[in-house]
């Protein structure tokens, strides 16, 4: 089946896109009509009970300009984000409004702490390095509950069905459970409005990209118990690389029922359509292969007739919160998602001779699950001189993944005269199998204010997982039990003058796979996260400065056990120290500004592989700054002008552990125009506007290297309008 999939290609991805496209418009006709009957009911002498968000403290959005107040992912309770003793950065809608925004990835890229996309343009997850460590696809969050990527199922986001997105950094499994240390960005999901609102666009962009979507939301009935959001976006286009293709069907609706102040319940879905493209590696010259030529970013390795990574994902779930009283408040978050994952890769593997490249055949054939059930306990009391926040809960996470995954040795490639549309046979299965983890936490977290000005926040969790994984090929079950508790502790003051000084401790655990050459199941790795710092929120001008030094230590890392071959053991450590400067103003005069720096000192402390204690562990930049600045013309002829520029500078770093393969530094610059008036709006963006050709990074050795090219410039003009 998966070979006569392969003739039929263009023509049944053709077919699909215009289903998903006319689903699209019927059920964005299917909103208007929502709303239409939403403003029909509508009249000058009703008196709608509205619920009042004040957009600088809702701790989901939206938000009022570049800054946000208040936190939900910092401590799961509505906490100011001055007042979370560890370093959390909320990129608001209005940035990602702002800047290009087609990945999570562009959304972070201006965060302190964060290489976005290290591993150059590789559409199948969303990556990134959270303070030098490498876990963008498992580290990533959903309305504060899991949506990681399970083997090669995403879950890729959409961000335009997004209100924020936070990123907390270090340790967070008190809260989240099995995480790396490095820290998790949260997503959050455009909700229901109480306000009507109806908007739409269109945009064309670099490599013949087209894309329109629609945003709509308000009350379904006069009292305002009932309100809905529904967002929805189609996108038809390729990117930097020969034969690829960037196609995206995305619909989230949504809906809120709150029959009082103190109950709410809001059901949130999305459905997902993706035909993306995989990474290219491209060889670069050596000593054993000096005539290698330097390949254009164009070129590819891959074959339309064979390549291609189409994932069909969605979820649904609630939020629901009950209040029984000031002081006491329950609240269950519920999700499940489901991705169906069709990836198929022709990829470099080494050069045979000068002109010819050795390439391997890699397919998946896979569906993954992951249903989560996150349940919460409030307690809030205030006294004279003591306000506390007493948080207890109970979580449950099932994921799984069916599936097999092919590997062989494919067709070489001639480099000075490349042939595509070639059949390519599909390769043997090498893994076929189902596997399960369950994960149960239960965790307690206080929060306590000494009068109104002492913070102290502690925590613990003990986590439970079970790993069970049936393996079809040799027909047999292996199973893998863990559990780890753990803790953290934070301290802060808060100034009159908005200063708020603060240091903590926080720990996290991911259970590692495997076993020993005694048998004996591997322990989860540890991290341990020291972190100092100020955060400052002037009275003066809206604005917030974050500064703060850590030190991380990850241990329990696999290292090659040096006694048998083969084998693994628990010996490898490495610590990341480094400090972080964050700044998000609105100035007066129209005047939006953000800018961050980051030192990170990584070092590889224990390890049994030659060459490498004492090292930079691969991918982490000792240096990065972003500065990104917005002028808004409030009055006069050019009122509702907004011109937009940044720059990314992400200093230079090794592609191995070995530090043989040095990768260059790299510095892009940003850009964007826009003009707003009577409710339209055309704005250009661009990224990279002067085109830098650089790598992100480079992997293998000095015999044998390849490289990965990151985003070259990509523009796009877009013409919206909100009635």
């Amino acid at each position: 089946m998966r070979g006569c999939r392969a003739v039929i290609w263009t023509e049944a991805s053709s077919s699909r896109r215009q289903r998903r496209a006319r689903l699209l418009v019927t059920t964005s006709i299917a909103g208007l009509m929502m709303a239409n009957i939403a403003v029909a009911q509508e009249a000058p002498s009703i008196q709608l009970n509205t619920i009042v968000i004040d957009g600088d403290t809702s701790p989901v959005g939206p938000d009022k300009g570049y800054i946000a107040k208040n936190t939900m992912t910092g401590a799961k309770t509505d906490t100011p984000i001055r007042e979370i003793p560890q370093s959390i950065s909320v990129v608001t809608r209005e940035q990602m409004d702002d800047r290009f925004s087609e990945q999570i990835e562009d959304t972070i890229a201006y965060t302190s702490g964060v290489t976005a996309s290290p591993w150059g343009v590789d559409d199948r997850f969303d990556q990134f390095l959270i303070r030098g460590f490498d876990i963008g696809p498992y580290a990533v969050y959903r309305d504060g509950l899991p949506q990681k990527a399970i083997d090669f199922s995403g879950f890729k986001a959409e961000p335009y069905g997004l209100e924020r997105v936070e990123v907390l950094k270090g340790p967070a499994s008190v809260l989240y459970g099995s995480n790396e240390v490095g820290g998790i960005v949260n997503l959050v999901t455009k909700r229901p409005t109480q306000d009507p609102l109806y908007s739409a666009y269109a945009s064309y962009g670099s490599f013949n990209t087209y894309e329109t979507g629609i945003d709509l939301g308000g009350p379904l009935d006069k009292e305002g118990v009932w309100t809905y959001r529904l967002t929805g976006l189609f996108r038809d286009g390729q990117t930097q690389t020969d034969f690829s293709r960037n196609n995206r069907v995305f619909i989230a609706p949504a809906i809120t029922w709150s029959p009082s102040a103190d109950t709410s319940l809001t059901i949130l879905a999305n459905y997902q359509w993706d035909e993306l493209t995989p990474n290219t590696f491209l060889p670069i010259a050596s000593p054993d292969f000096p005539n290698i030529p330097k390949f254009s970013r164009s070129f590819t390795t891959s074959d339309p007739n064979f390549d291609r990574f189409d994932a069909d994902h969605g979820s649904i779930g609630y939020e629901f919160e009950h209040s029984f009283n000031d002081e006491w408040k329950v609240w269950q978050n519920v999700r499940y998602s489901r991705q169906n994952t069709d990836y198929r890769h022709l990829y470099y593997s080494s050069m045979v001779d000068d002109a010819t490249m050795g390439r391997t055949a890699f397919t998946v054939d896979e569906t993954a699950t992951l249903f989560s059930i996150d349940n919460g306990v409030q307690y809030d009391y205030e006294g004279k001189r003591i306000k506390n926040t007493l948080l207890m809960g109970l979580s449950y996470d099932r994921q799984t993944v069916d599936g097999q995954n092919g590997f062989d040795t494919g067709p070489s490639l001639d480099i000075n005269d490349p042939v595509y549309g070639i059949d390519v046979p599909s390769p043997p299965i090498y893994v076929d199998r189902r596997q399960t983890v369950d994960q149960i936490g239960l965790y307690a977290q206080t929060q306590t204010k000494f009068d109104d000005r002492w913070l102290l926040t502690l925590g613990g969790r003990q986590s439970w997982v079970e790993d069970k994984t049936f393996d079809r090929l040799s027909n047999s079950t292996s199973e893998q039990s863990d559990s780890a508790f753990s803790g953290k502790v934070g301290l802060g003051y808060l100034f009159d003058n908005g200063l708020t000084p603060y240091i903590s401790y926080s720990e996290s655990f991911t259970p590692t796979i495997g076993q020993g050459f005694s048998g004996q199941s591997f322990s989860p790795s540890e991290g341990q996260q020291y972190e100092a710092g100020v955060k400052y929120e002037p009275d003066y001008f809206p604005g917030t400065v974050t500064g703060s030094v850590f030190e991380i230590t990850k241990s329990n890392v696999l290292t090659p056990d040096p006694d048998n071959l083969g084998f693994d053991v628990q010996t490898g450590e490495v610590r990341h120290r480094g400090f972080e400067l964050e700044t998000v103003v609105n100035l007066f005069h129209g005047v939006s500004l953000t800018g961050s720096y980051t030192y990170l000192d990584a070092e590889i402390t224990s390890s049994n592989v030659d060459g490498e204690l004492g090292n930079r562990p691969a991918l982490v930049p000792e240096h990065q700054a972003s500065l990104w600045a917005k002028y808004t013309f409030e009055s006069g002829t050019f009122e509702g002008l907004n011109i937009g520029s940044g720059v990314r500078y992400v200093g230079s770093s090794f592609g191995d552990n070995a530090n043989q393969i040095e990768v260059g530094s790299y510095t892009l610059v940003d850009a964007a125009i826009s003009y707003e008036k009577n409710g339209w709006k055309g704005s250009l963006k661009a990224n990279n506007v002067f085109d830098k050709e650089y790598y992100s990074t480079c992997a293998g050795d000095s015999t044998n290297t390849s490289c990965i090219y990151g985003e070259g410039r990509a523009i796009k003009a877009t013409l919206s309008a909100k009635f």
